[in-house]
């Protein structure tokens, strides 16, 4: 669930959504996702002060936490 959910906020964000891709790595209990987007749409994704990636990292863990599936960690 969330790494459906991190894909679907990723992708409405920026403008380019089919060049949004996501790693995901197992590191021991937490799982890390790596999202990489055009550079284009960085500045997009993680918005003024860092507020916009916040915003993500906070849904998509609190996701993971409501569906019992761990710790996760978006960078």
């Amino acid at each position: 669930m969330a790494e459906e959910l991190l894909t679907y906020l990723t992708r409405s964000l920026v403008s380019r959504p089919d060049e949004v891709k996501i790693e995901k790595e197992q590191e021991g209990e937490i799982t890390v996702f790596k999202v990489s987007v055009d550079p284009e749409d960085m500045g997009r994704l993680i918005g003024r002060g860092g507020k916009t990636a916040k915003a993500v990292r906070e849904l998509v863990g609190k996701a993971a936490a409501c569906s019992e599936e761990g710790r996760v960690q978006v960078v």
